[in-house]
């Protein structure tokens, strides 16, 4: 079985692309649409984080690829999450 590939997360903000940014402080992982925060999660919530993404991406606001980049997880892995939310919705991350 494959070994899940954990994202990583910076402590500085780091851009996804031009409008939307990442930052983990205090083992909390914030989002940011500009300058303002739009999302957070602790680190070690997996679900959270793919659904978010999943989010960005659908929304049309980051490429799967941006989420590849930023993060380091395999585009593989990307690409389920959304089809996931696509067909399931959110609470499919959370049973």
């Amino acid at each position: 079985m494959p070994q899940t590939r954990l994202p990583f997360f910076p402590e500085d903000i780091e851009l996804i692309n031009m409008h939307i940014g990442v930052q983990k402080k205090n083992g909390i992982v914030y989002y940011f649409n500009g300058m303002m925060p739009v999302f957070q999660h602790p680190e070690e919530d997996l679900s959270s984080f793919r659904l978010f993404t999943s989010q960005l991406v659908v929304n049309g606001n980051v490429k799967q690829v941006d989420i590849v980049d930023a993060f380091g997880v395999s585009s593989i892995s990307v690409k389920r999450w959304v089809k996931k939310y696509r067909e399931k919705g959110a609470e499919a991350f959370f049973y």
